[in-house]
């Protein structure tokens, strides 16, 4: 696991050593100013104050949650919501700033209009909850924790300890560290270290992005760039980028776009949607190879041979969970798609430690498998289970999970549930924008897909797989009106 990495620094709390100089002021809420802040420096009439470090020996928490991501976010609001006492809670994060919901990174972040800014995205407004900008977290007396680093996990003693050699002991752990991106190095791509290569997982990494972008047509209207994946974040950041009046290619080696999910008819759709919007798609390929100049990118080498002339290169071919601190600890499952093992309450086999999120393996009712879930979704619910479950221990039902995906992209919107096995069934009429599929296993309606569908048709085909319904002969004929039947 890449260390969480940062300067074991505070942001806010009850401990004294650990508090900034100055108070929290609303409003600073771009990156900067929160980094300012997150950092313990926080601006002072145009002036930063003295830096201040974690460096107090040890520091006791009931619960703490290592993470920064969206499920620490719906944890806190959880918590505060059925009773927690906020100086109870410790969040660690590597990231530099308070917990926001991750899907505008790929979506209205990257626009050139209207885009997408901190403090708008912030937990919990994904759901229409409140607004958990670093005001809140210290409002409710919660210690949060940025840009901190934990070298070694000692769970038997529960204690996690810092870079700077803090000890910070426990009764409760969640373990809430996500994904890692899976970079060009994991393949031993050569050039993959070259300037002009971007990954997209933080706030500072979509910032990185723009800014490249922006330097590049400094030198030029016609730039190039190229996004390695064709599956979920390269169709997503495609669409945001290619309004930047970029030159865009997709290099992927399925035969389709997400060729996992979407059948060939309802790829073909896809497909032919971005090539109307100018985006070339390579499929059945590969970038073996990244060549510059003085250090920059300027060529992808390809599998097949072909050498696109590149400005950027973006990077999307999925996410590794973040387990390695913990190995030997708790129960790991071994094998794609890796994560840690967790039982019906999100416990893992280590006494008092649970696990949240992305990197949570955990066996969904209706596939009976263990299996991770990288969506928002499950990182919000996973999230807020967790807090219930250590503030009133067993009173509710185990966790379960109804597999879903969502994306949009320019003026689409598709929903998915279930699984994507067995027969497809398609229905509707893609010429009028409104269409989807059925998959049927065993005579029962096993996955739902649908574009462009009303808040009540999405409801309707999530029931059609939560009541697991029974495939009528005339599926096809019937199609959307089936959901809305049941």
């Amino acid at each position: 696991m890449r260390p969480l990495i940062g300067k074991g620094i505070s942001v806010f709390g009850r401990y004294p050593s650990l508090r900034p100089a100055f108070p929290t002021t609303p409003g600073h809420h771009s990156a900067t100013a929160q980094r300012a802040y997150l950092s313990g420096n926080p601006p002072v009439h145009g002036k930063l104050a003295s830096n201040f470090s974690m460096s107090a020996a040890s520091k006791s928490f009931s619960t703490v949650l290592l993470g920064g991501g969206v499920a620490s976010g719906y944890f806190a609001r959880e918590w505060i919501k059925e009773g927690g006492k906020g100086s109870d809670l410790a969040i660690i994060s590597d990231d530099t700033v308070v917990a926001y919901e991750r899907p505008a990174l790929s979506k209205a972040y990257l626009f050139p209009e209207g885009a997408a800014r901190l403090p708008g995205f912030y937990t919990s407004v994904g759901v229409g909850g409140e607004r958990q900008d670093p005001t809140w977290y210290s409002s409710h007396g919660i210690e949060y924790l940025t840009e901190t680093a934990i070298k070694s996990a000692d769970l038997k003693n529960k204690t996690l300890t810092t870079e700077d050699g803090t000890a910070i002991s426990f009764e409760k752990l969640v373990i809430g560290t996500g994904a890692r991106v899976t970079r060009l190095e994991d393949f031993k791509t050569p050039g993959a270290d070259l300037e002009g290569v971007y990954y997209l997982r933080k706030v500072a990494d979509a910032d990185a992005l723009l800014e490249g972008i922006a330097e590049a047509k400094k030198k030029g209207p016609d730039v190039n760039i190229v996004i390695v994946g064709g599956g979920y974040i390269g169709m997503e950041v495609g669409a945001g980028l290619v309004k930047h009046g970029v030159n865009l290619t997709l290099v992927f080696p399925e035969s389709r776009l997400m060729e996992r999910l979407l059948t060939p008819e309802l790829a073909g759709f896809y497909e032919k949607y971005y090539e109307g919007k100018g985006v070339k798609l390579i499929k059945k390929d590969l970038v073996t190879a990244l060549e510059g100049t003085d250090g920059k990118v300027t060529t992808a080498v390809l599998k097949s041979g072909k050498r696109l002339p590149v400005d950027l290169v973006v990077v999307g071919t999925g996410a590794r969970p973040n387990v390695e601190l913990f190995k030997g600890a708790v129960d790991l499952l071994e094998g794609p798609p890796g994560g840690i093992k967790v039982d019906g309450r999100l416990q893992t086999s280590a006494p008092g430690v649970f696990a949240v999120g992305d990197v949570a393996a955990f066996k969904p009712a209706f596939t009976g498998e263990l299996t991770r879930q990288e969506h928002v979704t499950n990182a919000r619910l996973t999230g807020a289970y967790v807090a219930r479950e250590i503030l009133t221990p067993g009173t509710q039902p185990e966790y379960d999970y109804l597999p879903f995906f969502y994306s949009r992209e320019f003026d689409l919107s598709w929903q998915f549930y279930g699984q994507s096995q067995g027969d497809p069934v398609h229905f509707g009429d893609q010429s009028s924008g409104k269409f989807g599929a059925y998959w049927i296993k065993d005579g029962t309606v096993v996955g739902a897909f649908l574009e462009s569908g009303s808040e009540e048709e999405n409801a309707a085909i999530k029931k059609v797989i939560q009541t697991k319904a029974k495939a009528p002969s005339d599926l096809q004929a019937q199609g959307l009106a089936f959901a809305a039947s049941l």
